[in-house]
């Protein structure tokens, strides 16, 4: 057997995961010089490249002096964190990722806690120590305390540690020792994180992710825990329940660069895909045809957040979308449930809704994002967070929230965070910025990252994870502002516009098309007020010099769809479509609303 390495990298949000593998892939020379593939190669889907984050695991294989190495890059949102405890199972050690300038921060404590529960082992890379003001020592001793504080045992604690810049290509055993390559990081691995542990007997692979092709149908893939699989060979699917199903694999890829390779057996310790199972699911376990053994399956946390998808009854509905029943929204929620593992789907008592329940905004807005590129329309209304009820007492979840943001504008963020019931746990200063954490309810964090970015021109980064269920904190204020609602339907004409600015600020273009009970601007005072901008300009031959001024409009507020979600209210939805992003009231008519007042 060649000698395998399985590998994950995990780190917080932007402290250079992807980067790091683009340079792995790179050295190993998985490519002709020739072939410009770009950077952050593993980010292919739209979304990802769009966003610039990474969303769903994913995994490489490189060969270093003899070795095989399966590299498995994670995603560092909290929203995502339910991709990274999946594919730990796949790998026997951990590259924890820390920017030499940040430290360790919320999401690298969560993801180092799954990794340690799981006893793996860590090799530590203390990344972008090209930057000003940047400290690898003190991120070093940080890195250990936390280690420690998450009750690391000995022999992880002995961590190796090579620091360097994965952008500027190059790694070593000392921040000031730069060198022109990332062998020094390989190197690590390949001394540091044990081989794959095989023990005698029948086969037996959890399965950890899987692939869609529309040749093959389903894949599964996942790292063979002991035994040998051959192609053709008869084997037992253990389903999470206990249920066995007997089957059989048609073919067998070991993964190899970027792509698959084709092999007729693969051995214990090597990651796999396998094609010709039918009827699994993540967490499920392939075992012998005769005397099937399961694993132990995945451990996923609990979702804490909830929206309710429905159909789009819109007077635009069908217009723009090929997907608009909600047959096709519930095929679509029920196959994403296969592969998104943090992901629930509850029923209510109409046929047409449905409850999503997932692990924040993020989370749920990437779900919709997909489906409405794919030509679903359908209507979310405001995200909720999941209530319960433990010793008799009504508790909320908790979240642990960091904002990085300069120095001058902390005051302004401490202000907004208290009012939404967050109490401040420390402040530190780093430079000219500030760094401040608190312990905030879920509800609070809805909206609140708008709010900030506002009030600090942009600057304050947020970062928050979940950190369990307190009790209930009491109500917190939503937005203060009503909204302007369109009395008719019709075009958004610029002579009324232009009249009604005074009375607040514009969600829709000149010249778009609205229809009634759409919300088309936010009011200046508290109260929903109805309006109408389809009124033309009267065109009489009676004139007075001076009287027609020119109309001066004020460029509209154009929401993201998380933007969105997070400013409706309990009575309003967002309609989302293949091309637009309208919110409405879920009642259309002010009679409406008035009788069934939400």
């Amino acid at each position: 057997m060649e000698s395998i390495r399985n590998i994950a990298i995990i780190a917080h949000v932007d402290h250079g995961k992807t980067t790091l593998v683009d340079k792995i892939m790179y050295h190993c020379q998985l490519f002709r010089d020739n072939e410009n593939t770009g950077d952050l190669i593993l980010d292919n889907n739209d979304l990802e490249r769009e966003r610039g984050i990474t969303i769903t695991s994913k995994n490489v294989s490189v060969q270093y002096k003899g070795t095989k190495i399966n590299i498995i890059d994670t995603p560092g949102h909290a929203d995502f964190g339910g991709e990274v405890e999946r594919v730990l199972n796949m790998a026997d050690g951990v590259c924890l990722l820390v920017d030499a300038f940040e430290g360790p921060m919320p999401q690298t404590r969560f993801v180092l806690q799954k990794a340690l529960d799981l006893g793996l082992k860590p090799c530590v890379v203390i990344n972008k120590v090209d930057k000003e003001n940047c400290t690898p020592e003190e991120v070093h001793e940080k890195v250990f305390d936390l280690m420690f504080e998450l009750g690391a045992e000995e022999w992880q604690l002995d961590f190796p540690t090579v620091y360097g810049s994965a952008k500027n290509n190059w790694m070593s055993d000392h921040w000031d020792n730069i060198t022109d390559n990332i062998e020094a990081l390989l190197d690590m691995v390949i001394e540091n994180v044990p081989a794959p542990k095989v023990s005698e007997g029948t086969p037996q692979m959890l399965i950890t992710s899987l692939d869609f092709s529309a040749f093959t149908g389903r894949i599964a893939i996942g790292r063979l825990e002991r035994g040998v699989l051959k192609e053709g060979q008869p084997i037992s699917l253990v389903k999470r329940d206990g249920k066995i199903i007997k089957s059989r694999i048609k073919e067998l890829h070991t993964f190899e660069g970027l792509g698959r390779k084709k092999v007729q057996e693969v051995v214990a310790g090597d990651i796999c895909a396998i094609v010709g199972v039918e009827g699994f699911e993540i967490g499920d376990t392939i075992a012998d045809f005769e005397n099937p053994e399961a694993l132990q399956t995945i451990a996923i946390d609990e979702p804490t957040m909830s929206m309710l998808f429905t159909i789009n009854d819109s007077p635009f509905f069908g217009k723009e979308g090929k997907f608009v029943t909600s047959r096709h929204i519930r095929d679509r929620l029920t196959k994403e449930l296969e592969k998104n593992l943090a992901m629930k789907l509850g029923e209510t008592d109409s046929a047409d809704k449905f409850m999503v329940f997932g692990r924040g905004v993020l989370h749920l807005s990437v779900l919709i994002e997909t489906m409405r590129r794919e030509g679903y329309e359908l209507q979310i209304g405001q995200p909720q967070v999941i209530i319960k009820e433990i010793d008799g007492k009504k508790c909320e979840p908790i979240e642990e929230l960091t904002i990085d943001l300069p120095e001058s504008l902390s005051g302004r963020a401490v202000e907004f965070v208290t009012l939404r019931k967050g109490e401040m746990l420390s402040m530190e200063t780093k430079g000219e910025r500030m760094v401040v954490k608190f312990n905030i309810p879920s509800r609070g964090i809805i909206g609140l990252r708008n709010q900030l970015l506002t009030a600090t021109a942009g600057e304050a980064i947020m970062a928050h994870r979940f950190i369990g269920y307190e009790p209930y904190k009491g109500e917190i204020s939503g937005r203060n502002k009503g909204s302007l609602i369109s009395m008719e339907k019709g075009k958004a004409i610029p002579y009324s516009i232009d009249k009604l600015q005074d009375r607040g600020k514009f969600f829709v273009e000149p010249n778009t098309e609205i229809y009634e009970g759409q919300v088309i601007g936010e009011n200046s005072r508290g109260d929903d007020m109805c309006v109408n901008v389809t009124k033309e300009k009267k065109q009489s031959n009676v004139r007075s010099s001076g009287n027609d001024e020119k109309a001066r409009i004020i460029p509209p507020i154009i929401f993201s769809l998380e933007e969105a979600l997070e400013y409706i209210q309990k009575d309003e939805y967002v309609e989302v479509t293949p091309k637009s992003i309208r919110l409405r009231k879920i009642y259309l008519t002010e009679t409406d609303r008035k009788r069934f007042k939400i």
